[in-house]
């Protein structure tokens, strides 16, 4: 069959359509946005930091970490849960843009009454120390005590920790004061007398080597805080001087060991008026 060749050819022409994904312009403004916030936030813990003192940041830090304050001696404070207003002057910022103070009306002579306050606080708390440890003269604690008390002032108060050694346990059977630790007690109540600041106990124990069910650091912390607070009370601390008693379990060891005996330690601490 012939075919014609002045017929012109049919020529298919095939097109690819891309169907466009969208605009996506936008997804800067959100990556920009997040990190705009980072920076707000990063800039506003900054100023926090220069704007509190010492005492407050622990505060703040306490409540953020898995401590359990805890008070058999009242409902559980001083107050409605013993605790202060954030609006109160005593706790607003001291230092840094926008601090408060105590008083309203601050000038020279109301910061030198302060500043002899803080001194004669210091000099009762030398005092305290002196005594307990008898470096003016005679001691309240006997020789092989001394080994086991470290004092120290920090911005909280003076701190008396007594902590266990290798051959001798402030504890036994886990919260039961042995008879040393009654007579450093006494000890302590006696040195007490020098000062009317209130008392805050603190129970810290080493971490447990075996794994259990159960983990008793808790109870341990808790019932050998009270024990220290019921042995200051039965020698005739008053009840009212008991401003807290704290357990903080194992989460604060003094030592890179874990389970070394120096982190199971009780912590008097004489806080700042």
């Amino acid at each position: 069959m012939a075919t014609d060749r002045n017929v012109a050819p049919v020529i298919i022409k095939r097109k690819k359509v891309i169907v466009e994904g969208g605009h996506h312009g936008g997804a800067w403004k959100v990556a920009y946005a997040d990190f705009v916030t980072a920076m707000m936030a990063f800039f506003m813990l900054m100023w926090l930091l220069n704007a509190t003192t010492e005492k407050q940041r622990k505060g703040i830090a306490d409540y953020f970490s898995p401590t359990a304050p805890i008070s058999r001696l009242s409902s559980g404070s001083d107050g409605m849960f013993m605790g202060e207003s954030v609006f109160a002057a005593d706790v607003l910022p001291r230092m840094g843009v926008g601090a408060s103070s105590l008083n309203d009306s601050t000038g020279d002579a109301s910061a030198g009454a302060e500043d002899d306050s803080d001194s004669r606080q210091a000099e009762a708390f030398k005092e305290v120390q002196d005594v307990l440890l008898g470096l003016g003269g005679e001691s309240l604690l006997e020789d092989q005590w001394l080994r086991h008390v470290v004092t120290r002032v920090t911005d909280e108060g003076l701190v008396l920790e007594f902590f266990d050694t290798e051959d001798e346990p402030l504890f036994t059977d886990g919260a039961e004061p042995t008879k040393m630790l009654m007579e450093i007690a006494y000890a302590v109540r006696e040195a007490s007398k020098l000062l009317a600041n209130q008392i805050a106990i603190a129970g810290h124990v080493a971490k447990v080597p075996v794994v259990r069910i159960e983990d008793p650091v808790w109870d341990w912390s808790a019932d050998r805080a009270f024990a220290v607070s019921e042995l200051l009370t039965g020698y005739g601390l008053e009840t009212e001087r008991l401003r807290r008693v704290t357990a903080y379990g194992d989460r604060e060891p003094v030592v890179d060991n874990l389970m070394a005996h120096r982190n199971n330690r009780i912590e008097i601490i004489f806080l700042r008026y």
